[in-house]
């Protein structure tokens, strides 16, 4: 049985066959967040992509706990040049059975810059399969035709931005959960600051009248069990 918990913003833990996963563990700064980055456990670490809204406090936690991170090439090479080598290094298309479960990462469209600037390859989607289950992870992304691609074989969740002007927008999200049909979706990086605001009890209420999808629209550091 795989749990998932929304910290705030697109930081989401997840406990699958036994490990702790941070994904883009954003925690010191994000105003959603009431966890402490201190306060949190992981085995490993998944980057969907460099801005530091994701990376966060990904380095700090890595240290602490001696987490595997892992991300694209460039974002590795990121990791590592900053003293951490307990790295693991994929690219979009590629996939690697880790010991929690099948991890690909799937084409995102937006941009990616590490913390100091320096150029930190394409953004990647998560696609988690662990457990018999399949989590697809979108990171900061557009709408595109082929997450209907994405969804194929099935999911049983899918974590989508929602928030607009930097990723999809409610309506731009609620397209994307008619092409991947997964069978429950939390939306994420969303109201975090003004610019983000969204009326999430709408977008909710139009999924569950216009799809097949379960809308879960966790409480910060609520858990759901996949």
């Amino acid at each position: 049985m795989a749990t998932i918990t929304w910290h705030g913003h697109s930081t989401f833990s997840l406990q699958a066959d036994g490990y702790n996963i941070l994904v883009d563990p954003f925690f010191s700064g994000n105003p959603s967040a009431q966890t402490k980055a201190e306060d949190v456990s992981a085995d490993f670490i998944l980057l969907t992509h460099g801005h530091g809204d994701h990376v966060g406090d990904t380095l700090a936690i890595a240290k602490r706990t001696g987490a595997q991170v892992v991300g694209n090439f460039e974002v590795g090479n990121w990791i590592m040049a900053q003293g951490y080598d307990n790295v693991h290094q994929q690219h979009i298309g590629g996939g690697f059975q880790h010991p929690f479960g099948h991890l690909k990462l799937t084409i995102a469209f937006h941009g990616s810059s590490m913390p100091d600037g320096s150029y930190g390859g394409m953004p990647a989607g998560l696609l988690i399969t662990s457990e018999g289950k399949r989590i697809y992870i979108a990171g900061d992304t557009a709408l595109f035709s082929d997450m209907a691609l994405i969804g194929q074989g099935g999911l049983d969740l899918a974590v989508l931005p929602i928030g607009d002007n930097y990723t999809m927008g409610p309506e731009d999200g609620l397209a994307a959960v008619r092409l991947l049909k997964p069978k429950a979706v939390i939306p994420c990086h969303y109201n975090t600051w003004p610019l983000l605001a969204v009326d999430v009890d709408d977008w909710q209420a139009k999924v569950s009248a216009q799809t097949a999808t379960r809308p879960v629209v966790p409480a910060i550091d609520e858990a759901y069990t996949i």
